[in-house]
């Protein structure tokens, strides 16, 4: 998959070329995905986006509606293109997952809030808490939403202590939900890419 650091129309594989291309590479494609997934506790899972994961995203799209007119190519790369890394940030898709659907709608209503107190915390540095669903409002008086999208805007001295080798602690600290992780050696080394 052509990595251009900008997704175009004319950057997309055709449907044809795709389908192809999806057959031989799907379990390199799900290995990136894997490789940048982060669980915060047993219930939330980041997925950390990529150039790459979002133009995977988008032709999955564009396959599964069998979009190939120019319009409703540039309206799935408008609703896409966002989420990739922009040099001095981490952007995730953030999955509130509870199989139990009684149980799922009890904690989004006690999770109210929760997308504004997530946190990374780089090794030597002030923790930065993400901000949360820019698109749109994902949550209300009653609930949160399963599904959020974050991003973490660090410093360049930041940028430079992750991409230097420093230890990185993903959380949350409401109430309802405290929890953190130190991500992954191998995963922090393909987030240290994402940053310039």
């Amino acid at each position: 998959m052509q990595i251009t650091g900008h997704i175009t129309p004319e950057s997309l594989m055709s449907l044809e070329a795709y389908s192809k291309y999806r057959k031989s590479h799907k379990d390199e494609v799900l290995a990136q995905r894997r490789l940048r997934s982060v669980h915060l506790g047993e219930h939330m899972t980041f997925q950390f986006e990529s150039e790459a994961t979002i133009r995977y995203q988008i032709q999955e799209m564009l396959r599964i509606e069998k979009i190939f007119e120019e319009d409703g190519i540039q309206q799935e790369i408008d609703a896409y293109a966002a989420l990739v890394p922009t040099g001095s940030n981490w952007k995730a898709t953030v999955l509130l997952e509870y199989p139990d659907v009684n149980e799922r709608k009890r904690e989004l209503a006690r999770l109210i809030g929760v997308e504004h107190r997530w946190f990374v915390e780089v090794e030597g540095q002030s923790r930065v808490y993400g901000i949360a669903d820019e698109d749109l409002e994902r949550s209300n008086d009653e609930k949160t939403s399963a599904v959020h999208f974050v991003r973490f805007e660090l410093t360049p001295a930041m940028c430079a202590a992750v991409r230097a080798g420093a230890n990185v602690k993903l959380g949350c600290d409401h109430n309802h939900y405290p929890a953190h992780v130190n991500i992954a050696a191998d995963t922090l080394a393909s987030l240290a890419g994402d940053l310039a």
